[in-house]
């Protein structure tokens, strides 16, 4: 059976997590379309479990966290009603936490955005780090119970809610109303005024849109499958934390976060196959 040599394997991962499409490589690369699909999937999945065993105990101070849309298979309003309701059938959201300090990604979740996903994304973040941290979001309600859920009393937890105005959209199909201002809610504890933020959260919110071309809108680029979907965001997310050279920390997020003591490449990725 033929086998990709390791060159031509880190040319397919180097340019997927450039944000090409799987087409695109394709044709980048000159690999079978099935080749590079078994490959993402294969370091989709090695890239989920390593990510999940190494990001433990870890020492954040200050935590930002949000939720971005995508969708799966077809839009919400195209989905057949066979499959009305099912994951991986119209809207998915990706919920993320950032430190922001170090820029490392503690958490991630595909899924829905209500309070079961919740519940499950903070309970997640909440065993990943090792002493009590400041922790904003944004107004999304079911953020409220479930922290307190995940944390009690042993955090210091804000919301920062966004105002909105009643004008029409500006110009622009995904234009936003025109945000009038923000307010800042203590929920739990003694947070910092000044670190009630969601800056950071929300720049890799369009990280997230720019790097991958699943996340493009008004492209035919959208994931078809969950699964891919999720072995997509595996390897972008492990790239991030491990690969990339953050601007401003001049090292990988993970590295300042101390959860590596070097800078990954993309051949370290494919090593994870054989463990």
């Amino acid at each position: 059976m033929n086998k990709l040599t390791r060159e031509k394997q880190i040319q397919v991962l180097s340019a997927l997590v450039e944000g090409n499409s799987i087409r695109s490589t394709v044709r980048m690369t000159g690999v079978a379309k099935k080749t590079v699909s078994k490959l993402l999937v294969d370091v989709g999945c090695a890239c989920a479990e390593y990510h999940d065993f190494v990001m433990r105990n870890l020492k954040c101070k200050r935590v930002q966290c949000d939720e971005i849309w995508s969708f799966c298979y077809a839009k919400e309003k195209n989905v057949p009603a066979d499959k009305k309701g099912q994951l991986g059938y119209g809207d998915v959201w990706t919920w993320t936490a950032i430190d922001a300090d170090t820029k490392l990604i503690a958490s991630w979740m595909v899924g829905g955005r209500d309070a079961e996903y919740a519940e499950y994304f903070i309970k997640d973040l909440a065993g990943r780090l090792a002493n009590r941290v400041q922790l904003t979001t944004d107004g999304h309600k079911p953020y409220l119970k479930a922290i307190e859920n995940a944390f009690a009393n042993e955090i210091d937890y804000s919301m920062l809610v966004k105002i909105y105005g009643a004008e029409n959209p500006g110009p622009g199909r995904y234009s936003p109303p025109k945000c009038t201002g923000c307010r800042k809610e203590k929920i739990i504890g003694k947070p910092d005024p000044a670190h009630v933020s969601t800056s950071y959260v929300e720049r890799q919110n369009l990280s997230m849109r720019m790097g991958m071309r699943r996340f493009t809108r008004l492209t035919n680029g959208f994931s078809k499958k969950l699964e891919n979907h999720q072995h997509a965001l595996a390897l972008y997310f492990m790239h991030y934390n491990f690969v990339r050279i953050h601007q401003s920390l001049r090292c990988s997020p993970a590295m300042e976060a101390g959860v590596s003591t070097y800078l990954w490449d993309l051949g370290n990725i494919l090593d994870l196959l054989e463990k």
